[in-house]
């Protein structure tokens, strides 16, 4: 990895998310009809989805995962490393067993944790619904403890330390539904130190229903992910009305800026096609390797781990070849395992 120690510095980057305990579990498609959700989408909790949690857990041999989207990347990213603590990670959890277990999980993986704990509400879980053997899934969070993140957290001794060590920033847009002024303090401590914001777009709804606190947060955005449906759904908000991916995402790689010195680049995967990497008039197309059917236990964290490996390399300052690269093995190995976990070896060879 060459220069990696330099680059691989305790805090070098700083997650902020929602710390949830995945329940995940092989269902029908007519469980999915029952709650009303959809193959490959994401949503929040509502009152008539609650029991799913419960019946996830005495139908159908559910498996418990320590998750939340950042919390996935940051792990991924912690493997592709092989060094503890480079990635750290922000979020709230509950005074309970639940969360007990997320914080084991995730420091065994590596990552410094620095959670907000919350006195009454219980640790958030979501359920990671996968039909068709592996080939679809759908996640239901209930984000609970998650949804009490305070702006105040950041000014504990603690998290100034990691904010002012930390060189690079990610943040998922999960995380508009709990904090935009916590969102909008690290977005703007970036800016003002020269250092990396990177987002991830993590689901349509947030484009549609979070639009404002996305809008606000989106001039400091250094590097953007998102999957072709949000980033569709992301231009018919904006107005952008075209059904060249190509053209849509170099607009919006050139959306205004706070540091125009730094043009924003903008990352799209497209689940078996292509992934796309733009950067002010170029697009550069990347294969990805494909997986064979039977090999597929789990597309849970897939869009995760690929954001973990992107950012393992990123740090290191390697090309956007070296990163997306990296992105599309890790995702591809996560995709073996059942939920988002990585297998005990990690092989990439950087070319």
């Amino acid at each position: 990895m060459g220069d990696s120690d330099s680059c691989f510095r305790e805090g070098t980057v700083l997650g902020l998310g929602n710390p949830l305990l995945d329940i995940s579990a092989n269902t029908g498609n007519d469980f999915l009809e029952k709650y009303g959700l959809k193959h490959n989408d994401a949503i929040l909790a509502e009152e008539r989805h609650l029991p799913i949690y419960s019946e996830m857990v005495e139908k159908y041999n559910a498996e418990y995962i320590a998750g939340g989207s950042c919390q996935n990347t940051m792990r991924v990213a912690q493997w592709v490393a092989k060094k503890p603590n480079v990635f750290a990670f922000m979020g709230c959890i509950g005074k309970d067993e639940f969360g007990k277990i997320l914080e084991t999980k995730a420091k065994e993986a590596g990552v410094l944790v620095n959670y907000q704990l919350h006195d009454t509400a219980p640790t958030g879980t979501c359920a990671v619904v996968i039909t068709d053997n592996g080939a679809n899934r759908s996640l239901c969070a209930n984000l609970s403890a998650a949804n009490h993140f305070s702006r105040e957290h950041l000014d504990t001794p603690t998290s100034q330390s990691i904010i002012n060590n930390a060189k690079y920033f990610y943040i998922t847009a999960y995380f508009l539904t709990v904090s935009p002024p916590s969102i909008m303090y690290i977005a703007k401590h970036a800016h003002e130190n020269k250092k990396t914001l990177l987002m991830n777009l993590s689901a349509p709804f947030l484009c549609t229903l979070f639009k404002e606190p996305l809008m606000e947060v989106f001039p400091y955005i250094d590097v953007l992910f998102g999957n072709e449906t949000e980033i569709t759904t992301l231009a018919a908000e904006l107005g952008f009305k075209s059904d060249d991916m190509e053209k849509i995402i170099l607009h919006i790689a050139n959306l205004p800026k706070k540091n125009e010195e730094r043009k924003r680049r903008v990352i799209v995967t497209q689940g078996n096609d292509d992934v796309l990497y733009a950067a002010d008039t170029m697009i550069i197309k990347y294969p990805v390797d494909i997986v064979k059917p039977e090999e597929i236990v789990d597309t849970n964290g897939a869009g995760d781990a690929f954001v973990g490996g992107f950012l393992a390399q990123y740090i290191q300052k390697k090309s956007a070849h070296s990163c997306v690269l990296c992105g599309i093995y890790a995702a591809t190995q996560v995709i073996k395992q059942s939920g988002c976990i990585v297998p005990e070896k990690m092989e990439f060879i950087d070319v």
